[in-house]
């Protein structure tokens, strides 16, 4: 599959893709959600507008990262971009140095890669504080503020090149809509589940009903239901599972969701370009100044409401040799 997804997302043009890779992606849909799916007539021809779709977004999702930042990770004191995202040099560093995914890929990779390539992910935390602020010759206290901080660094798809790392995260973004589909799916099987048993619980207490009076309106021995109310629980019932599928079009309506999810990657996956100005002690300001640069990021939001800050960044292996020497 990865040599699947390196095919697909090696395309330089959206929807440009083989026939027969968009088959074996359309699989992998499948797959991943529901294999059952196979046995609706069409499935494929059904899919296939949804996956393109989403593959076409994920594509344009990475391809809008901006090239990779270098690390620099034995530079001491260099004021980069990327360094702002730590608390220190000192910080950046440890985090390269004890990431579990850069260690695994070193590991395999051995002396074959020079140059690494890799996500760096990062939790944004902002919180409100009350602060001091300097008003001509002033001092103002108790001013709301905003601080502005990144934590839970960690590095993703690490690889040789940036191309490579490119069609890993494609690859990952894409599982990713998948889950996501899957996630709705469970979700309308949960209640399709829950409504099948509230029938079979309202259906024993009906024949229970019909045994003991004849179907003559008698009360449930609970004491708390007649025949009459069993039976427009029944229908009501019924009807919500109708509205999910009968159960001769159960895989259909399934398929249909499956294909309404990905068809509409935007509402799962999406980034957005942030410019703040935050001075040196983490607040943020209204504007850029020499003691409040302004700072740019990429952040990815998902459906189930998280996000977080993402950018490429590149660094030497041997570099960072040095830095586990030193």
């Amino acid at each position: 599959m990865l040599r699947l997804l390196h095919s697909i997302f090696g395309s330089e043009k959206e929807g440009s893709y083989p026939e027969a890779l968009i088959k074996e992606a359309i699989e992998r849909v499948v797959e991943g959600t529901d294999p059952w799916l196979r046995a609706v007539s069409g499935y494929k021809k059904k899919l296939r507008p949804a996956v393109v779709r989403a593959i076409d977004h994920v594509v344009t999702l990475v391809g809008q990262l901006p090239p990779a930042l270098p690390a620099r990770l034995a530079v001491q004191g260099e004021d980069s971009p990327l360094k702002r995202f730590f608390i220190s040099s000192l910080d950046m560093r440890k985090a390269f140095r004890e990431d579990p995914s850069l260690a695994e890929y070193l590991e395999k990779a051995g002396d074959d890669s020079e140059t690494i390539v890799a996500l760096l992910a990062m939790e944004k935390e902002e919180r409100g504080i009350f602060g001091a602020e300097l008003k001509g010759d002033v001092v103002i206290k108790d001013v709301p503020q905003v601080t502005l901080a990144f934590d839970a660094h960690r590095l993703i798809d690490p690889s040789a090149d940036e191309t490579a790392t490119r069609r890993l995260l494609m690859r990952r973004a894409y599982d990713h809509l998948i889950g996501l589909a899957l996630r709705e799916l469970s979700a309308v099987k949960s209640e399709r589940e829950e409504l099948e048993k509230r029938r079979a619980l309202l259906e024993a207490k009906y024949n229970l009903l019909q045994r003991g009076g004849w179907g003559f309106d008698q009360a449930d021995p609970s004491g708390k239901l007649t025949v009459a109310e069993v039976e427009r629980g029944l229908a009501e019932i019924e009807g919500q599972l109708k509205k999910l599928g009968g159960d001769d079009r159960m895989l259909d309506t399934y398929l249909a969701l499956v294909g309404e999810v990905l068809g509409h990657p935007e509402q799962l996956l999406w980034g957005a370009r942030q410019t703040v100005f935050v001075d040196r002690m983490g607040i943020k300001r209204a504007e850029a100044s020499d003691e409040a640069p302004e700072l740019s990021y990429q952040e990815i939001f998902n459906a189930e409401g998280r996000s977080m800050v993402v950018t490429l960044v590149s660094l030497g292996k041997e570099e960072l040799a040095l830095e586990e020497k030193g």
